[in-house]
């Protein structure tokens, strides 16, 4: 994964609130899923296998966050369960097919997930984060960024 690609999400994970997390949990996967593909295609398969096994932790950790006093998740585990075993399967035999497999699974429970995000009014989980306001500039074509609140303490006294 790129580092332009790990900011975006690490920007997106400082102002969501808890429904929104489970949706960048899920393109996070998504973003590795893809990454699988590109190292197929150009025939790395350390690469291939690599983007799969970060793909698999992703799934591992969708598993272990369930919280089963709920009864859904007693109906999640085996759908998780099943994209892992693809997944494993896929390194094993060198193909997408394993992963398309787990994707088909998988697109039905992150459309789901960002219907309850929308739904979603909770607050932000990270309340002493810098905001950061992205906008356009007087240099043409470039989207500047800036944190706001960088002076400030974030919990941290020396």
């Amino acid at each position: 994964m790129t580092q332009e690609k790990k900011q975006e999400f690490t920007r997106r994970l400082s102002c969501c609130n808890r429904g929104e997390m489970v949706v960048i949990i899920y393109d996070i996967l998504y973003a590795y899923l893809e990454e699988a593909g590109a190292a197929q295609e150009a025939g790395d398969y350390e690469g291939f296998k690599q983007a799969i096994r970060n793909a698999q932790k992703v799934v591992r950790r969708l598993m272990e966050d369930l919280d089963f006093s709920y009864p859904i998740a007693g109906e999640l585990y085996p759908l998780y369960r099943f994209a892992n075993d693809r997944l494993e399967m896929s390194v094993c035999k060198k193909s997408m097919q394993g992963v398309e497999d787990a994707r088909r699974v998988l697109d039905g429970l992150y459309e789901g997930f960002q219907g309850a995000a929308k739904q979603d009014s909770s607050g932000a989980l990270m309340h002493h984060a810098q905001q950061v306001v992205a906008g356009m500039t007087y240099q043409k074509g470039n989207l500047t960024e800036t944190v706001q609140g960088s002076e400030s303490s974030r919990g941290f006294l020396a």
